[in-house]
């Protein structure tokens, strides 16, 4: 089942979406890129035992708050390569209204028991709710190690969680098993805002987290953990814009160990997520391993393309990944 193509199809079908094609254009621009966050529902719903296309509506329903938050997103961050710097921020903001609207119309519109229907549009409302609440925890520009992680696990994870728990719904999961892939997608999310974290700030030239005075996870802990290079890192950051003051700073964040922090980080939720794969009653869990695995994996060539230490556990990760890909484990 091609979910990019049958996601388009059904899409096309909502009501009075079916008359806009400027909406339509933007959902099959998304849907090309073929983005990992439609997958999430269908692992989900496969695993605990779904079968045929009836989880599509909630591959749609989350393609569309994933277009939505990305809208927004772009604008709050004033992203330059947000949508908003070609139609104008009002069109954009109409458009994101749209969006969240077509996804609850996706789940409306399905032929899912009820029951399910109401509690995929709850949890969808609690998650968009949620993430509107640490977007604008993102703009205060959290500057504490406890405010970063309120932030994150209120702006980045309850799309992955909520993913992951529709799909469950959609495949009539029992609630034990529909909680624990619930957690699953709540680290899923920390870990992918953890790569973000890394990949923006090692990025060069230098992002929007260095000009805009941001507070990622690496560069948050060079500033407030004390180092030899503390003084040195806060002067540097003042010029980020020139290549040549970003790269030192670069490389004192990791000779002071924030990128070995960053990697200890990934490492806990790894192996929390791999315990809750032990423990979850599915028929087969290999689609969980993967998301786990191909999450894990950019985080360890990031790692090797700095030149950074990488963890032991990590290359025993990368390891398995191998063994797997090549059906060997």
């Amino acid at each position: 089942m091609d979910i990019y193509e049958s996601g388009l199809k059904y899409f096309s079908t909502l009501k009075t979406v079916d008359r806009w094609p400027e909406l339509q254009q933007g959902f099959e621009r998304m849907a090309a890129k073929k983005p990992r966050g439609w997958e999430l529902p269908v692992t989900a719903y496969e695993k605990v035992g779904g079968f045929s296309d009836s989880v599509i509506p909630a591959v749609v329903a989350f393609g569309c708050m994933q277009m939505s938050i990305i809208l927004i997103d772009d604008m709050l961050d004033e992203d330059p390569r947000g949508m908003h710097n070609n139609i104008g921020e009002a069109q954009t903001a109409n458009l994101a209204t749209a969006y969240h609207a077509a996804g609850q119309q996706a789940i409306a519109q399905s032929d899912a028991d009820e029951t399910v229907k109401l509690s995929a549009q709850a949890r969808i409302n609690s998650m968009m709710l949620k993430t509107g609440l640490g977007q604008m925890m993102d703009i205060q520009n959290p500057q504490s190690e406890e405010g970063y992680w309120t932030m994150v696990q209120t702006k980045s994870s309850p799309f992955y969680s909520a993913a992951l728990y529709v799909g469950a719904l959609y495949g009539n999961a029992n609630d034990e098993l529909s909680n624990q892939i619930k957690l699953f997608g709540n680290l899923y999310g920390e870990m992918i805002q953890i790569h973000d974290d890394l990949g923006d700030t090692m990025a060069r030239p230098a992002g929007p987290d260095w000009i805009q005075r941001r507070f990622p996870l690496p560069i948050l802990f060079a500033h407030v953990v004390d180092h030899p290079d503390r003084d040195r890192f806060l002067e540097l950051r003042e010029n980020a814009a020139d290549p040549t003051a970003l790269e030192e700073a670069q490389l004192i964040l990791i000779r002071c160990g924030a990128v070995s922090y960053c990697l200890e980080q990934v490492v806990e939720r790894y192996r929390t997520m791999k315990m809750l794969l032990d423990e979850m009653d599915v028929i087969d869990n290999t689609g969980f391993e993967y998301l786990l695995y191909e999450l894990v994996h950019p985080i360890i060539e990031l790692v090797l393309d700095i030149g950074a230490e990488l963890p032991a556990e990590l290359q025993a990760i990368d390891r398995e990944k191998a063994l797997i890909n090549r059906g060997e484990l």
